[in-house]
This record gives C-alpha cells, sequence and structure tokens, in this order.
C-alpha cells in the first residue's frame, strides 16, 4: 500500500513512489487518482510536490490532468522507449534540449505574460536565491527548476510546457550531476542571470528575453564542456 518516502528528492521520489503504486494496479486505467491533500498526506510530502510528481507523470504519458475534473491514469507504465533516451542523455545533451525549449518559450513568454506569471516569477526567484545560499543540492535543483518552469508556463503554449515537464527528470538529475562537478559553486551564483531573464519577459521583450535565456543556458553548457 502507500509508504513515507525518503526526502531526497521530493519530486522525483513522490513520483516513483506513485508510478510504483499505478503499476501495481492500485488504481484502474481511466481512474481518477486522490486528491492532492489526500496523496500528500499518505506519501509525507507538501502538496506542491505532489503537482510536481503529477506533472512529471503527465510528462511521462501515465497521467492526464483533466481541467476541473482532476488527474486520471492513463498508463499503468511510462514510455520506456522514451525515457531510456533522456536517461542516457548526458548534461551537455540535456542544456542543448533546454536550449532549444526555453529560448522560444522566454521570447513567446515576453509577449503573453499575466500579472500572475510575474507575481511566480517574483516567487520563484526569492525561493531559489534563498536555496542557493545554504540548501542542499537537491533542495537548490528544485527551486531553480521551479522559476524556469514559471518561464515556460508564461509562454502560455501546451506543447512547450509538456516537453519541458517530459524532460523534467532528467533535468534533475543532471543539474545535481553538475553542482557535484562545481566545486566552486558558480552556478549557484548566477541569479542575475534568472532576474535579467524575468526582468526582458515583464519588459516585453521578446528578443532580449530570448537572448538573455540563451546566453544563460549557454554560459552554463559552456562550463560543463
Amino acid at each position: 500500500m502507500s509508504g513515507m518516502i525518503r526526502r531526497h528528492p521530493l519530486a522525483e521520489q513522490a513520483a516513483e513512489e506513485l508510478l510504483r503504486r499505478i503499476g501495481s494496479g492500485e488504481w484502474a486505467l481511466g481512474q481518477k487518482l486522490p486528491g492532492e491533500t489526500t496523496l500528500a498526506a499518505q506519501l509525507g510530502v507538501g502538496r506542491s510536490t505532489i503537482r510536481e510528481a503529477v506533472r512529471e507523470l503527465a510528462g511521462r504519458r501515465v497521467l492526464e490532468s483533466r481541467q476541473g475534473a482532476g488527474v486520471f491514469v492513463i498508463a499503468h507504465q511510462a514510455s520506456e522507449d522514451w525515457d531510456k533516451v533522456l536517461r542516457r542523455a548526458d548534461i551537455t545533451d540535456v542544456l542543448e534540449g533546454r536550449l532549444a525549449i526555453e529560448t522560444e518559450a522566454a521570447r513567446l513568454a515576453a509577449s503573453r505574460r499575466t500579472p500572475a506569471d510575474l507575481k511566480a516569477f517574483r516567487y520563484t526567484l526569492a525561493d531559489r536565491k534563498r536555496a542557493s545560499e545554504n540548501s542542499p543540492d537537491d533542495w537548490y535543483v528544485e527551486a531553480d527548476l521551479a522559476f524556469h518552469r514559471a518561464v515556460i508556463t508564461a509562454a502560455h503554449n501546451a506543447v512547450l510546457t509538456e516537453l519541458f515537464d517530459t524532460f523534467v527528470p532528467r533535468i534533475r538529475r543532471a543539474m545535481i550531476d553538475m553542482l557535484r562537478l562545481d566545486e566552486q559553486h558558480r552556478h549557484r551564483h548566477d541569479q542575475a542571470a534568472h532576474v535579467a531573464i524575468a526582468d526582458a519577459i515583464r519588459d516585453r521583450d521578446p528578443d532580449l528575453a530570448a537572448a538573455r535565456s540563451r546566453e544563460h543556458l549557454s554560459a552554463v553548457r559552456s562550463s560543463v564542456s
């Protein structure tokens, strides 16, 4: 049945526990999952962690979130072929994939962002700054991913959002690998680059937003190549 999970890293562990329960047949195909509050209590995590885990499994074509109806099981196993491709990809491959997705997302976000998106930027940037100071690597990675997903969300393009969510498990692993190789913690001290992306989107400058996103991710890629 359900079990408490180790807190490392939370969202990925929660996704794997949900996937295990789905694979065991606890929920039938087409069945609606319990609500966030119930799942959070069962797994011993917060509701935001459950939301991230659900997004991850939606990207892996296991769950489907239906507006106003809930989250439903659409497969009992993740798509193994795609998952294996992502797992084999090295850090550089992942960053190149992010460049393609996030640069265009930043461009679109500069034209489409809403007041709610700007609020999300402020919140996730503040959370990322706090996490960069003295949090464990996995907490910092979650905070960083939250900002980048806020940019993706602000593009208001369902395909880009789905692509990003599909990449999240590999992005998370690649970032943790990067941090372990980065003895000087350079990647924790690039807050200004993230603020610059958010500022360009806020100022409705698509070309600048895309350029700053590309510059940031290219710099990260150069640091590990």
